[in-house]
């Protein structure tokens, strides 16, 4: 498989549009079972409570997968992202109702690099914090 988009056809700056990712307590509750990480801040409301938490908070790492999720459906490959790293900022808060927490993903093509590959700076919110700073992925494009 190789990445959909072309580097010939990106530029320094160009947008990539924001996409939602809708989070709820049953999506943490299946990622603590993949991830192995049953940390009770993750699913139960008055254990997040008692250790000063406004409620339950995603996992880091569903963060963000979440924002690797973003760029590896931007490039139209998994195999495309050659580097990816983040640095957790805040919380994403995960109320008990049918919405849940939303995080917001978008991404700006910041370099243009040798060998057909890109450096896209990411941002993640979620209620209008930035959830992850320093969020830069490594692309390889066709």
């Amino acid at each position: 498989m190789a990445a959909t988009v072309k580097y010939d056809e990106v530029e320094v700056g160009q947008e990539i549009p924001a996409v939602d990712y809708n989070v709820r307590r049953i999506d943490l509750v299946k990622y603590a079972g993949a991830s192995g990480d049953f940390n009770q801040i993750h699913w139960n409301e008055r254990f997040a409570k008692m250790v000063g938490l406004p409620d339950v908070i995603a996992h880091g790492m569903y963060t963000m997968a979440q924002a690797g999720r973003f760029v590896t459906d931007w490039a139209g490959d998994p195999g495309a992202v050659v580097d990816f790293g983040v640095r957790f900022s805040s919380m994403v808060v995960v109320p008990d109702d049918d919405q849940g927490a939303t995080i917001t993903v978008s991404g700006v093509v910041e370099e243009k690099l040798e060998d057909k590959r890109v450096v896209v700076a990411l941002t993640a919110r979620s209620d209008e914090a930035k959830v992850l700073s320093k969020a830069r992925a490594v692309v390889q494009l066709s």
